[in-house]
């Protein structure tokens, strides 16, 4: 069965390129190329990365997957899963990202399989793992969820009602000392998008502006990441200086 194949995206650092949190080592990819970010509890950045996807890939159910309630801890058994969705995405990326094993899943229900932990991070009565699909809830379970080239698939442990996600615009190049303007939106359960103000953004002199809007100036190569409250933190975006771009 052929394995899902993680991507940098990164090009030489001359061309200043961005560069995204890399989970493995570069390799040409299989199947349909797809972004994948994960949060954990407290904005805990589990994985992001970009892969190509197999057409399957099989996952042993949990016993102890039981965070939906007594009974309902899976089975014991291997289950499939379409390696082109959400889930099988998930379950894929955790083979090569140790951040985010052990993925717990159950076939209890009758409907599909139920997503319960994520490199320990679980789903609770307060919490449970929220899925977007190019910023918008499919209202679906994860094996249903088909994903494409080019989609952005965002698992987030959250509380319901469900956070906004954050996404942050930064240039991928700067020159030390000197500032530089980023902007941040949020996206709602439906995928409006809207300016986010008062967001914290990684290096920046202030919160974001009622635009979305603030500077940021580094010493340094440096990955930034918004974040503010509760709302689902954004994608992080590795700003490179004088051709040097940060490591990992």
């Amino acid at each position: 069965m052929p394995r899902l194949i993680p991507f940098r995206l990164a090009a030489a650092c001359a061309l200043a390129l961005v560069l995204v949190l890399s989970l493995t080592a570069s390799a040409a990819a299989k199947g349909p190329v797809a972004d994948l970010r994960v949060i954990g509890g407290g904005g805990k950045v589990l994985g992001e990365d970009s892969f190509g996807a197999a057409k399957t890939v099989s996952i042993k159910t949990s016993p102890q997957a039981t965070c939906f309630g007594a009974g309902t801890g899976g089975s014991g058994k291997v289950a499939t899963v379409p390696g082109r969705t959400a889930l099988g995405m998930l379950i894929q990326a955790s083979k090569f990202t140790a951040a985010l094993r052990p993925v717990q899943i159950t076939d209890a229900f009758s409907f599909g399989l139920g997503l319960c932990g994520v490199g320990g991070f679980k789903t609770t009565k307060k919490v449970s793992w929220y899925l977007k699909l190019n910023h918008v809830n499919p209202e679906l379970g994860g094996d249903a969820v088909k994903v494409k080239a080019g989609d952005e698939v965002l698992w987030a442990l959250a509380s319901f009602p469900y956070p906004e996600e954050l996404s942050l615009t930064v240039p991928h190049k700067a020159i030390a000392g000197k500032a530089f303007d980023v902007r941040v939106f949020a996206y709602d359960d439906k995928g409006k998008k809207k300016p986010a103000a008062g967001v914290t953004v990684s290096g920046a002199s202030a919160p974001t502006s009622a635009d979305g809007r603030t500077t940021v100036t580094l010493a340094k190569p440096r990955r930034l990441i918004a974040r503010h409250g509760t709302d689902i933190p954004s994608n992080q975006v590795a700003v490179c200086l004088a051709g040097k771009c940060p490591q990992g």
